[in-house]
């Protein structure tokens, strides 16, 4: 790989010669901007504003415009003038934790190369007591002009520098953050565990750029055809509808599961189950049918038992009527056998 800076590594004592390579490489596909009636290409010219005439990189130089618009002249000596200490130094200042580097600061990546022999055994010493201190080099290096801060650690045998934006360089996130204040249940976290236990880990080589290879069989159909591709409708997507979020979460549960060909549970092993969204009438659960089976059995209960005292009191009445109606009918018999019994005393006497 060509190298875009050679300098050394500053460890202490020790100078470590190396050569910098880019770790990274960008693979999106680059357009040229045409003339849509025609398809010339369209060029930027560089034109000095005060002669209105092109001119070439050779007479192009820097300066730095100030408040009110004027133009303050900046020479190469001028630069080169500065005490940059860096210009052609990694200077490391200080080794800290991996986890004390905020990821907001990384920057692009280089890999770092021992240049020539004489560098391979101090290289190698930096890069083992990098591996056993298991912490990262924080170095200040010049490149392109201007000062930058770095991060070095190892990959796989090879010392890699993360280039690192200075701390005044990250934006404070004011007004970010949402407003209002939520709550977020036990069981809303509990799901959402579960989705992400689901989704599980993957093999970052196994992902690719679906939308550059899309690019790039349109430009290749239309290299090979010379015509315009059908045009595809986007895919419908539900947006700004207020949906319930355990609902979506346990859908997104037994998607994760079923594309994973794993039985379909919730977080606590039981199968998972869509919460119906407020406002629409859900069945009722098992807790309310059983209370609801409890009602109407003692409902029936009591039916029962006041059709059962109505009888009673019905064959209490029966009997008290019966037992009216043989007194009566004795009264009167005793009523009708007095004056028999009176006539035959009489007779009786007369007879004596």
């Amino acid at each position: 790989m060509r190298s875009i800076w050679n300098g050394a590594i500053s460890f202490g004592l020790v100078s470590i010669p190396i050569k910098l390579v880019n770790a990274t490489e960008n693979h999106s596909v680059s357009f040229r901007q045409v003339h849509a009636a025609d398809g010339g290409r369209i060029r930027y010219r560089k034109v000095c504003e005060l002669e209105e005439k092109e001119v070439t990189q050779s007479e192009i130089g820097k300066a730095y415009e100030d408040a009110d618009g004027s133009m303050i002249p900046i020479t190469d000596e001028d630069l080169a003038a500065l005490p940059l200490p860096t210009a052609k130094t990694i200077e490391i200042v200080a080794f800290v934790p991996a986890s004390a580097i905020d990821p907001l600061q990384m920057d692009a990546a280089y890999y770092l190369s021992a240049n020539g022999a004489p560098a391979a055994k101090p290289y190698t010493l930096l890069r083992e007591a990098l591996k056993r201190s298991d912490r990262v080099a924080i170095a200040k290096f010049a490149l392109r002009g201007r000062e930058r801060l770095g991060m070095l650690r190892v990959v796989d045998e090879v010392i890699a520098m993360h280039g690192l934006l200075w701390p005044d360089e990250i934006r404070e996130p004011e007004g970010v953050a949402p407003q209002t204040d939520v709550a977020v249940r036990e069981a809303e976290l509990d799901l959402a565990d579960a989705l992400m236990n689901t989704l599980g880990e993957v093999d970052l080589d196994s992902l690719h750029d679906d939308y550059r290879e899309a690019v790039e069989s349109m430009i290749a159909a239309k290299v090979e055809g010379g015509g315009e591709l059908p045009e595809h409708a986007p895919a419908e997507r539900e947006g700004g509808k207020v949906i319930d979020l355990m609902a979506a979460l346990e859908s997104s549960v037994r998607a994760a599961q079923e594309a994973r060909g794993e039985g379909v549970e919730g977080p606590s092993g039981e199968e998972a189950r869509v919460t119906p969204i407020k406002g629409r009438r859900a069945a009722a659960s098992p807790k309310s049918s059983g209370g609801t089976k409890k009602s109407t059995s003692t409902a029936a209960k009591k039916t029962a038992a006041k059709k059962t005292v109505a009888k009673k009191t019905k064959s209490t009445s029966t009997a008290a009527k019966k037992s009216a109606s043989r007194s009566t009918e004795k009264s009167a018999s005793s009523a009708e056998k007095k004056p028999a019994a009176k006539k035959a005393a009489q007779r009786k006497r007369s007879s004596a």
